[in-house]
């Protein structure tokens, strides 16, 4: 038996920049999903997940007939269904997963459960690392089918110990950023989580594609928000779509100078660029909510935080909060207090420690 670990990741900054074939800078965190496999003669595929307590078989000769059916196993199938059209052999298997990355908070449980599979499925035949991220991510656009972007898979697969990777999503080139000493990164949980997250999701995708188009009429070279500068940005790109293009623009720029800033150390600079990531999501992209923007406000009311903003797809799941790390536990206490006076809510807190990427946990 063998197991394998995928982590989940908290992006600092770079929101709804990633379908967009722009800039974000996540880290992968010390959460992760595990699973382990072992071989058997029956030419099935078995699961079972320790976390939901339900377990789901099929024929290997079926699998390349199965279609989604909104539940935790589609993502099962979709990757093995890519690695079946890469010519891997999936072989009998009896995979058990368990993850500690807590579902619905932002934190790309998703993505750490498909890269864990995907490695446990592989097993001795060799995907690399880039393939890997994008047999993944094409698992979760073409059989569950939301219209992500790569960011999520792509760093639990290429995470690195204490720094965050600044991705460029188009070209898929990334360089490491070493995060400053001093500072804490801590995400809290909202623990709610909004019916509206998924239809809005693709409905921000559409935006997006909406300004792209009205942007062609007179810059026709452009392929997507990536290409765009804020001169571009006139009256003629029709509401919302406007400021949808604006959130991203803005976004990219805040991803360069969050850079720059963790380069020369400057905590108080990051954490402005958090806050502003924050206002930019709440007004102009309206992905946060109620819960979200209280969080925010009120970590930005206690003693030693840089910055806070929500991190994820929005509507529900975490805040990032940059906090000075001898503040850390009084920011966690603080913030628990008011949010429970506030909401009655108890919300977890994460330390989140960057991490290594996937790989094998132990044979």
């Amino acid at each position: 038996m063998r197991v394998y670990r995928a982590p989940g990741r908290v992006n600092l900054i770079g929101e709804h920049t990633d379908y967009n074939l722009g800039f974000v800078l996540p880290m992968a965190i010390d959460l992760a999903c595990y699973t382990a496999v072992a071989p058997n003669n029956d030419e099935h595929l078995r699961v079972y997940s320790d976390n939901v307590s339900e377990a789901a078989e099929w024929r290997l000769d079926t699998i390349p007939t199965l279609t989604p059916r909104r539940h935790w196993t589609d993502y099962v199938i979709g990757i093995a269904q890519q690695l079946s059209l890469l010519g891997i052999p999936l072989g009998g298997r009896d995979l058990l997963i368990r993850s500690t990355v807590p579902s619905g908070a932002g934190l790309s449980s998703s993505a750490a459960f498909e890269v864990s599979i995907a490695l446990a499925l592989a097993g001795d035949r060799a995907v690399a690392s880039l393939e890997l991220a994008k047999l993944c991510h094409r698992a979760e656009n073409q059989f569950v089918g939301l219209p992500s972007g790569i960011m999520d898979q792509f760093v639990s697969v290429f995470g690195q110990s204490g720094a965050a990777i600044r991705l460029d999503c188009r070209s898929l080139e990334y360089t490491v950023v070493e995060l400053p000493p001093g500072a804490a990164i801590l995400a809290v949980n909202s623990m709610v989580k909004h019916e509206l997250g998924a239809s809005a999701y693709r409905m921000r995708v559409a935006e997006c594609a909406a300004a792209v188009q009205a942007v062609r009429k007179k810059w026709p070279a452009v392929a997507s928000l990536r290409d765009v500068v804020p001169s571009m940005l006139d009256h003629d790109i029709p509401e919302p779509a406007l400021r949808r293009a604006r959130h991203v623009i803005t976004e990219n720029q805040r991803v360069d100078r969050f850079t720059e800033a963790a380069r020369y150390r400057n905590l108080p600079a990051m954490g402005r660029l958090l806050l502003e990531s924050h206002r930019s999501l709440q007004h102009d992209y309206e992905v946060s909510c109620d819960e979200l923007d209280f969080l925010v406000d009120a970590a930005i009311s206690l003693p030693g935080v840089f910055g806070a903003r929500m991190t994820g797809g929005g509507f529900g799941g975490c805040t990032v909060n940059l906090v000075d790390e001898e503040k850390a536990e009084q920011f966690a206490s603080g913030i628990q207090s008011l949010y429970r006076r506030r909401f009655n809510i108890d919300p977890p807190v994460y330390s989140c420690k960057p991490s290594e990427g996937a790989g094998m946990a132990f044979a």
